[in-house]
């Protein structure tokens, strides 16, 4: 994943404590948020301790923080959203270039649109309806949420439940990965839910590295499966083990 890590995330703060930013429209903080007002253009937003708030209809190249959560309102853009201890909020008709979260959640609301790609490491990724997202989606933890939404390359995860419903469409594929490493035994962890629902689409190619309990609904299409065998349901999922 191309998520940063903490170290490199908090080598920020050197940076802001050696002096005041270079140019009037970049705010740079060490402690304490920062809000970006409606309908004005800044640069870059960067915060050591604080979270970012980027107000409706507010333009923005990028938003960095380490511990802070980044919320950006209705209609509001932003070039690149990061943070390290948070999560990540787009409003309706929000954009963003690109959005990486370590700790935290992050959630597109209805016709929000990431341009290029989704990362996070532990949180759940959550996208309402009409939601978009030009890229690649990709996590370790949490589950990722699609209601009518449409993700535009591939949902790949690795502990994390992934559901479909409201008709969403994946125009890549799918893939759970197995860790690397020794740490990790099959059998001491829980088993990820795949649900494809209703009317729900997988153009590409599902591939499952380790068990995982597969639901694809009648009315759902999909690629070639690997590694799993699909579970037709209508109604409703049954309780898991």
């Amino acid at each position: 994943m191309r998520v940063r890590t903490l170290a490199s995330l908090i080598t920020l703060s050197l940076a802001l404590a050696a002096g005041p930013a270079l140019a009037q429209q970049d705010i740079d903080k060490v402690f304490g948020g920062i809000t970006a007002r409606a309908g004005q253009a800044y640069g870059s937003l960067e915060s050591v301790n604080g979270g970012i708030t980027i107000r409706e209809g507010a333009q923005v190249e990028s938003a960095e923080t380490v511990n802070g959560g980044i919320t950006i309102d209705d209609k509001a853009r932003v070039g690149s959203a990061e943070t390290v201890n948070g999560g990540i909020s787009l409003g309706e008709e929000a954009t963003a270039g690109s959005i990486e979260a370590v700790n935290g959640g992050i959630r597109l609301a209805r016709g929000a649109r990431v341009e290029r790609d989704i990362e996070a490491v532990n949180g759940g990724i959550k996208l309402a309806e009409q939601a978009e997202v030009g890229g690649d989606v990709e996590n370790v933890n949490g589950a990722i949420t699609l209601r009518g939404a449409r993700i535009g390359g591939d949902v790949t995860t690795t502990n994390g439940d992934i559901v479909l419903s409201g008709g969403a469409r994946i125009d890549g594929g799918i893939l759970v990965e197995k860790p690397t490493g020794g740490w990790w035994k099959s059998e001491d962890k829980r088993v990820p839910r795949i649900v494809i629902g209703a009317n729900s689409v997988v153009a590409g190619s599902l591939v499952f590295e380790h068990a995982v309990e597969l639901f694809v609904h009648p009315t759902a299409k999909t690629g070639p499966i690997t590694g799993a065998t699909a579970q037709s349901f209508t109604d409703a999922l049954p309780p898991r083990d």
